[in-house]
């Protein structure tokens, strides 16, 4: 039962802070590129692709409706995660890091807990909790 209310919360939350963050992009555009710019990133190309990232990520993985899609997903929010925490602290501005890193514990607890909810396993985890 713990596990499961684990999983929930956490898929949940991380869905809700991409899906706030595209809302962001979407909203702000000017002042993302002024800040991902800030970051020495190519913000004219990121900021188009990542709005459809932010977005279908984490459907992928609250419908998981493809087990390979949702495992990319994750696959590929946790490196977006690392990148975004490292490319804070590369430019000395780690207050900036904080969302990123609270992500990733959320990212990762989604992660561990997914097969102890999903009837169908990842073949990618090897971490078995039993409830």
């Amino acid at each position: 039962m713990l596990i499961t209310v684990t999983y929930w919360i956490s898929t949940i939350l991380i869905s809700l802070l991409y899906f706030s963050s595209a809302t962001l992009y979407i909203t702000k555009t000017a002042w993302v590129r002024e800040t991902l710019a800030s970051l020495n990133y190519p913000a004219p190309y990121l900021v188009p692709f990542m709005i459809i990232i932010k977005i279908l990520g984490p459907i992928a993985i609250l419908s998981r409706i493809n087990l390979p899609l949702s495992d990319l997903a994750y696959a590929g929010m946790f490196f977006h995660l690392i990148l975004s925490v490292s490319a804070h602290c590369g430019v000395r501005k780690p207050q900036g890091a904080v969302p990123a890193f609270i992500g990733l514990i959320l990212l990762i607890t989604s992660f561990i807990t997914q097969d102890n909810v999903r009837s169908i396993a990842s073949s990618y985890l090897f971490i078995h909790m039993h409830q």
